[in-house]
């Protein structure tokens, strides 16, 4: 997506100070860097695009990730990579309760949902 095509939003207009834009890329962007600051989460999981991308060393920080931001209400969506032996519900719980705080704190957006998929389980290589 070029830079002219992203999708931004108006997070603040004031008349004596201007106005405030976010891009959604910037939102999704908070989402997955809260979600991988918890514990059980290995990874985003992206599609084999991004597989690809991130093989070849080129980082993208909001794969797997998908934001929706109608009115000032952000829906997210985020496909995670957890480690084996977490329990998949509470650790769900923990990366929507983090992603919403995070969202909410830094951008002044409400979140109305924070849906997890989980694509994958990764097992230490330890064992």
């Amino acid at each position: 997506m070029a830079k002219d095509e992203r999708n931004t939003y108006t997070i603040q207009n004031d008349p004596n100070m201007g106005e405030i834009k976010i891009a959604d890329e910037v939102v999704a962007i908070i989402a997955a860097l809260a979600a991988t600051e918890v514990e059980g989460v290995v990874s985003m999981a992206g599609n084999i695009t991004n597989e690809l991308i991130s093989k070849l060393g080129m980082k993208n920080l909001s794969k797997g990730v998908k934001v929706d931001v109608l009115e000032g209400v952000v829906t997210v969506s985020l496909a995670l990579n957890m480690k084996y032996e977490y329990s998949i519900v509470e650790t769900s719980a923990k990366v929507q309760e983090k992603v919403k705080s995070a969202i909410e704190n830094m951008t002044g957006l409400e979140v109305a949902d924070v849906n997890i998929k989980v694509a994958g389980i990764v097992m230490d290589e330890e064992k």
